[in-house]
């Protein structure tokens, strides 16, 4: 195989991959447990937090859930800026990938 051909594999993998992970980050995924539900675009956000639980007042748990969603999205912020500053060039392509 030639050097050409190769790059063009690549290439075409490069946006194959891209085109992966744009349908991924689209998606919403759920996740639940006895008192709380999360849910999660696919590129890591968090877009929501139901706390199920009766004994507090609806202005503290929604109060609650907004400072639960702002943590995890500020720890996945840092998360990705430390793999960006450990891998260079490379750190992105490979958040998007896990």
């Amino acid at each position: 195989m030639n050097m050409q051909a190769l790059m063009q594999q690549a290439q075409k993998m490069q946006r194959d991959i891209t085109k992966k992970k744009e349908e991924l980050n689209k998606k919403t995924f759920v996740g639940t447990s006895e008192l709380v539900e999360v849910t999660f675009t696919g590129d890591k956000k968090l877009v929501s937090v139901s706390i199920k639980q009766d004994n507090l007042s609806d202005d503290d748990k929604e109060i609650l859930e907004d400072m639960f969603t702002i943590a995890v999205n500020d720890a996945m912020v840092k998360i990705d800026k430390e793999t960006d500053s450990m891998l260079g060039a490379y750190g992105s392509q490979l958040n998007g990938l896990f």
